[in-house]
């Protein structure tokens, strides 16, 4: 089972607050009755260089003040000349008394410090000689620590204190001790439950933008709201996750941008054999046909003057056809390699659409072709003007080549803000949706029976794409009521 950072921490910190309590109890059962008797001994030290200085002293408050070391300190003094006589007993203090006044002890004092002293007199003890007994009174059943000495003019001086059952004060104060260690076990695991909060907390929420930034999710940001670690290291994820995601999206763009090449490669590949292809079979017919006819000719098939000139105007009118292909060519080309310059002008626009219609008049008088101009507003626009009138003748042609019965074909000009536009409709079938972006690729044939029969190469529409993009112009064809309009914009001359 997974156990959590905080869940470890919880532990650890129990376990410590556990170790405590349980070295506290062992402390207590061996060294605290050492240490008690260690404070006890202090404490007779302490009093009999404090009584030394004060009997010294022979202050007139000596009494007084012997009386408040007694009683703060609870000791039981006794202080005899060298032959045992009493000077001064703590327990038969009289009211009054003054220093050097010998008073009777009980028969038990008098008997217990006399076998002290005697003993202390044979191990000739000098001053500041001090010894240090524990004892036990039968009498009041209770333990007692004794210490004896000499004070500075050679009286011996005895020092006395009950000591308390210390086993039983280290059993209370275990007790004592296993209740608050419990309390405080309580409170420190509800405390250490919060506290562990605070700091896996924002491990946790880290760990989360940790993982989102593995799924190149950089949407998450930590709330820094403190200076110490953790806001550090959430300024660095923060830092981090910010870098990465630039960095992800320079290498996404950069990506996409390549997969565009790559497509756009493929594109011009597969554009390139199309290309090939679509000029060996534009080239393949006529040859074939002046090929056919150059052969009729030299072996005389037919020696009448009619057919040979038939066959002089077949060879004729395919290397017509084949020159203009090569021409168109060289044209789409030249303007797609970019070497095209072009030389831009303001001119009107009404009037060149006149002038192209002027031009093709014989051919719609002809057809019986009905043309009108639209709209016809005087309108400035700057552009190249032999590569917009070879767009309209373009656009033209197109629209005689298919128009329909109706023989219908309208030019019209509008202006919409900074743009001019214009269209050239003529009335016929619609094209399919299918065939709509695919008209302006090179050698594209919608009907390739009826492009033969007007001599068209499909180059015408490639070309006008090639010159409005290099125009940065905008174009495009729509299916309209009763026909196809096929339009184009140009920058107006404010």
């Amino acid at each position: 089972m997974k156990c959590s950072i905080r869940s470890k921490l919880f532990i650890v910190l129990i376990g410590l607050v556990l170790f405590f309590v349980i070295l506290s109890l062992v402390l207590n059962n061996v060294f605290l009755e050492d240490y008690y008797l260690m404070k006890k001994r202090n404490t007779l030290l302490n009093s009999l260089r404090g009584i030394d200085k004060l009997y010294e002293s022979g202050n007139e408050d000596m009494y007084l003040e012997l009386e408040k070391i007694e009683r703060v300190k609870g000791l039981h003094i006794v202080i005899a000349d060298e032959y045992f006589n009493i000077v001064y007993d703590s327990m038969r203090k009289q009211e009054g008394s003054s220093p050097r006044i010998r008073i009777m002890p009980s028969e038990f004092d008098k008997q217990n410090l006399q076998t002290h002293l005697i003993k202390l007199k044979s191990q000739q003890l000098k001053y500041e000689d001090i010894i240090i007994e524990t004892g036990q009174d039968n009498r009041m059943d209770s333990n007692f620590l004794s210490l004896f000495s000499t004070l500075y003019n050679g009286d011996f001086i005895y020092l006395n204190t009950a000591v308390a059952a210390i086993e039983e004060n280290v059993e209370l104060a275990n007790k004592f001790f296993l209740f608050t260690g419990m309390l405080t076990l309580l409170t420190g695991s509800i405390l250490i439950f919060f506290i562990t909060g605070r700091f896996t907390t924002p491990i946790l929420q880290l760990n989360r933008i940790a993982q989102r930034m593995v799924t190149l999710d950089f949407s998450e940001r930590y709330p820094v709201t403190t200076r110490d670690e953790f806001g550090q290291l959430g300024n660095s994820i923060n830092s981090l996750s910010e870098q990465l995601e630039e960095s992800i999206t320079e290498l996404r763009d950069a990506n996409e941008k390549l997969k565009e090449d790559i497509e756009r490669e493929r594109k011009i590949d597969e554009m390139r054999k199309e290309f090939i292809s679509n000029v060996s079979h534009e080239l393949k017919t006529p040859i074939a046909l002046i090929q056919g006819y150059a052969e009729g000719l030299k072996i005389n098939v037919n020696d009448d003057e009619e057919n040979k000139n038939y066959y002089c105007d077949v060879i004729v009118d395919e290397a017509g056809k084949m020159n203009r292909l090569v021409k168109q060519l060289l044209e789409l080309s030249y303007i797609q390699s970019g070497e095209l310059m072009l030389e831009k002008s303001n001119f009107n626009i009404l009037a060149l659409i006149e002038q192209v219609v002027k031009k093709n008049e014989l051919i719609f008088n002809e057809k019986n072709i009905s043309l009108s101009i639209e709209n016809g507003v005087n309108i400035l626009v700057n552009a190249d003007y032999e590569r917009i009138e070879q767009v309209l003748i373009n656009f033209l042609n197109n629209a005689i080549n298919h128009v329909d019965n109706s023989l219908i074909i309208k030019v019209s000009v509008n202006k919409f803000g900074s743009k001019c536009v214009v269209s050239v409709f003529n009335s016929g079938k619609h094209i399919n949706e299918e065939h709509l972006e695919n008209i302006w690729t090179s050698f594209y044939k919608i009907d390739k029976a009826r492009t033969r029969e007007y001599g068209g190469t499909g180059l015408g529409l490639s070309i006008v794409r090639a010159i409005l993009n290099s125009h940065r112009n905008k174009f495009g064809v729509k299916n309209v009521k009763d026909g196809v309009e096929f339009w184009f914009d140009l920058d107006c001359v404010d």
